[in-house]
């Protein structure tokens, strides 16, 4: 998968080593775009792609998921990239959270399969970062393409542009407390989350 964006190092003959901070990526992929490919997705990928909105996790973390990372109430997780451990609710105030209702219908759904992991395939096999690579290309050339036959050349250069990695901005971003949204990135400060992965304005009312 493409990797995140951060900070590089570079050097000034004249001043030694210094940080250079890269343009973070600005893509927003609004419930429009997400939508058009969710629709061409198969199964897998459909739960991959919900997966990483709900836990905004990385690709990579989404993959190694599995069954038995639920305890007590939370689906653990540990970043490949950072190593942070997190603790995620699958229950929110006494009840089922969207997170803990995900999980129920992929367990159901590989009731029958000889897997430990989340996201795997209608044989049961683990999707690997290439095989989720090929669905998320086959499914999003799909949306495109019945975007073009719709002469929606907009919305057809939006669905083009969305990459998989775009999921956890999308989740950063639509969180309104930030604390929160850094807290479930595994972030240990809020400025990273916002200066990265949050992709939409401020909220405000309109003048009158």
């Amino acid at each position: 998968m493409a990797r995140d964006w951060g900070i590089t190092t570079k050097e000034n003959p004249c001043q030694g080593v210094r940080k250079n901070r890269e343009k973070p990526r600005d893509y927003y992929a609004n419930d429009v775009v997400w939508a058009a490919v969710y629709s061409k997705a198969p199964q897998e990928l459909k739960d991959a792609m919900d997966l990483a909105y709900l836990t905004g996790q990385r690709p990579a973390d989404v993959l190694m998921m599995r069954k038995d990372d639920v305890e007590s109430g939370f689906l653990m997780v540990q970043q490949n990239k950072t190593g942070k451990r997190l603790r995620i609710r699958v229950n929110s105030d006494g009840q089922v959270n969207s997170l803990g209702k995900l999980l129920s219908q992929i367990a159901e759904r590989n009731a029958r399969l000889v897997t430990s992991y989340l996201t795997v395939s209608k044989t049961g096999r683990r999707m690997t970062a290439t095989m989720l690579r090929k669905r998320w290309d086959e499914a999003r050339e799909s949306a495109r393409t019945s975007a073009m036959m719709e002469n929606d050349s907009l919305l057809a250069s939006k669905i083009a542009a969305f990459q998989f990695r775009d999921i956890r901005p999308k989740a950063a971003s639509e969180i309104e407390d930030i604390g929160e949204a850094s807290l479930l990135l595994g972030h240990t400060e809020g400025d990273i989350t916002q200066r990265v992965y949050r992709r939409i304005g401020a909220t405000a009312n309109p003048s009158k």
